[in-house]
């Protein structure tokens, strides 16, 4: 049985507690609350004790939308077009990392994610490494396995290669760390391909996630088949007849809506989009850092959680943020968010926080396990330094996450009870090893 105290516990669903405690047994939390309540309970005698002092124990961050296997590519794409990155990426994944340097990269991404905070991810990718990633360093999340295929005459060929896939990563899951599948995009996949897809992944009752409304091209593509996307297409011999209604109308005459996926971006939609979201009962990955470095836009954010839906915070790759930051992500959230609609109330800290913990928990569907603090519940635990002079002094421990707080504050992780990081040291993974793995690539752009 273990115990941590702080000055601050924020459990996310229940009000902070000042100089509050947490008490764990067997991965499991037994007790949130005050700290002079939990070491005069009997049955907590026997608990070994730590306490990070002037800091606040919370949830561990939920990160809705990463592609681990590309941290090689950090920094590498700046500048480009979407349809020439979106390339860029595809050829050098595909031609430059073998499958051990994508796993590699992926265990990379996993130490930067653990040393911001981050104890749950949902990854999208088109190698096994994120999976094996996530096992390796004790984190928990949904490794989305990527399907490609905008010919309609390989649906056969594309639908034997992920079910294979897929069922190797199902043989291998564990209690933390499960399998999901991606039909890519709706420029990457065919409409054939997209039902193939759905009735595989219903079949074998896996979650779904879908890249969805990203940017002007995708839209494009979608109303007129024209513009960048429709070109490229071409260019392959593939044929593509526009179905002339956006992207989320595309997928409710799919059926794709109806598999309640996690839709990734959803930058383009309106408000009739965001009813059929919600409707549907779908949800969405927010990345407003990733959109806004490509310069995509910004995702109705207001709008979608006004409507209902569930919304997560996601950072996408560190080849289009350049960051795997939750807190980072959040901040960065709000202001873009308080920017546009010259609002100085919302999203408020405690929305943004709400985003980054249980609102990810809840788009992953993981929201009984994690994302809050709460008795019963998988005990993914973090603790953030608040003792620095940016954090001082500390009038709201909310507000200091969200807007004074920085990843390299977390000074601790715990995934069901276990640690993955105590005093800023990752303890599951060789971070040295791994740093010296990871040279430039040298593909030209």
């Amino acid at each position: 049985m273990e115990a941590y105290a702080a000055d601050w516990i924020l459990p996310i669903t229940t009000p902070p507690v000042r100089d509050g405690a947490i008490v764990i047994d067997r991965g499991r939390i037994l007790f949130v609350g005050p700290a002079l309540e939990a070491r005069a309970r009997p049955e907590y005698r026997e608990a070994k004790w730590m306490s990070f002092g002037r800091a606040v124990i919370l949830p561990g961050f939920v990160n809705t939308h990463t592609h681990l296997e590309l941290t090689a590519m950090r920094g590498m794409l700046e500048g480009l077009p979407f349809q020439e990155w979106i390339a860029t990426v595809t050829r050098t994944r595909r031609e430059h990392l073998t499958d051990e340097a994508l796993r590699a990269s992926a265990l990379l991404g996993v130490a930067e994610a653990i040393h911001a905070g981050i104890t749950t991810i949902g990854d999208t990718g088109d190698s096994g490494g994120p999976f094996d990633a996530m096992i390796a360093a004790g984190i928990r999340g949904i490794a989305y396995r990527e399907v490609f295929g905008p010919d309609p005459a390989v649906v056969e060929k594309s639908l034997e290669g992920i079910q294979a896939r897929v069922e190797d990563m199902r043989s291998r899951e564990t209690s933390q760390v499960r399998a999901g599948i991606s039909p890519h995009a709706p420029y990457t996949v065919s409409a054939a391909l997209y039902k193939a897809v759905i009735e595989y992944a219903g079949r074998e009752s896996l979650d779904l996630c879908t890249h969805t409304a990203e940017s002007a091209a995708e839209q494009q593509l979608m109303l007129s088949g024209e513009g960048d996307f429709a070109r490229s297409l071409s260019g392959r011999g593939i044929a593509w007849e526009p179905p002339g209604v956006p992207t989320i109308n595309y997928f409710e005459n799919l059926g794709v809506l109806e598999a309640r996926p996690l839709l990734i971006h959803c930058v383009t939609v309106d408000e009739e989009d965001t009813r059929l979201i919600a409707m549907r009962g779908a949800r969405v990955a927010h990345c407003p850092k990733s959109n806004a470095k490509l310069g995509h836009g910004i995702a109705p954010l207001p709008a979608m959680l006004k409507a209902g839906v569930v919304v997560g915070l996601g950072t996408d790759s560190v080849a289009s943020n350049n960051r795997c930051d939750i807190i980072d992500e959040a901040r960065t959230c709000g202001l873009i968010h308080r920017g546009v609609a010259r609002s100085y109330m919302a999203p408020s800290a405690e929305t943004l926080l709400h985003l980054a913990t249980m609102g990810g928990a809840q788009a992953l569907g993981l929201e009984a396990e994690v994302g809050s603090l709460e008795p019963g519940k998988q005990a993914d635990i973090i603790a953030i330094d608040l003792s620095g002079a940016h954090n001082t002094p500390v009038n709201d421990p909310v507000a200091a996450i969200i807007f004074s707080a920085s990843a390299g504050d977390v000074i601790f992780a715990a995934v069901a009870g276990r640690p993955l990081m105590s005093d800023r040291v990752i303890l599951t993974l060789n971070e040295a090893e791994l740093k010296t793995r990871a040279s430039p690539l040298r593909e030209p752009i």
